[in-house]
């Protein structure tokens, strides 16, 4: 897969990528729940998947993204900038939702996106993922390791696996 052929956009840029994101939503939340329990069916604790998109979109620390394959949208991604990190040590972004839809997976579009994400905002990142999500943190494991050339730091805390490193270095 060509780098060409993936770009990610600001989902604020384009009308219909809210209602596209909102649209997969469940599949991506689907995709979270096997083997950990954690997330519950929206219903259940009163909130809906329009209700928390709005909040992305409504919050000025918060990119929504849509990563698109030869401009067909095929997953997203939410950016937030962290203010200020528990501890003092400073973290400037972390990615709390990255998808790719089922059909459009191992093609390398998620790999490409990331790269162009990272290069997008450069600083300090930190990536968690559940640490029971296996999928994820193969993913993620491969992704940083590859972009960083091995140049980050990974920890297992509270059951999950997060890597940190630095982003927007010539490479």
């Amino acid at each position: 897969m060509s780098a060409a052929t993936v770009g990610v956009r600001d989902a604020r840029a384009a009308p219909g990528d809210r209602l596209w994101i909102q649209s997969v939503y469940r599949e991506y939340l689907d995709d979270l729940n096997p083997g950990t329990g954690l997330f519950p069916r929206l219903p259940e604790v009163g909130h809906r998947e329009a209700d928390l998109i709005a909040h992305w979109f409504a919050d000025p620390n918060t990119y929504p993204l849509v990563i698109l394959r030869a401009e067909e949208p095929v997953g997203f991604a939410r950016v937030r900038r962290r203010l200020a990190a528990p501890g003092g040590s400073r973290i400037d972004y972390h990615m709390p939702e990255f998808f790719i839809t089922r059909l459009r997976r191992r093609l390398g579009i998620g790999r490409t996106a990331v790269q162009l994400i990272l290069n997008r905002f450069a600083g300090r990142w930190e990536i968690t993922e559940y640490l029971r999500n296996e999928v994820a943190v193969q993913f993620w494991r491969r992704v940083v390791a590859a972009y960083t050339q091995g140049d980050y730091e990974e920890r297992i805390v509270n059951g999950e696996v997060r890597q940190v490193f630095v982003s927007g270095k010539p490479r």
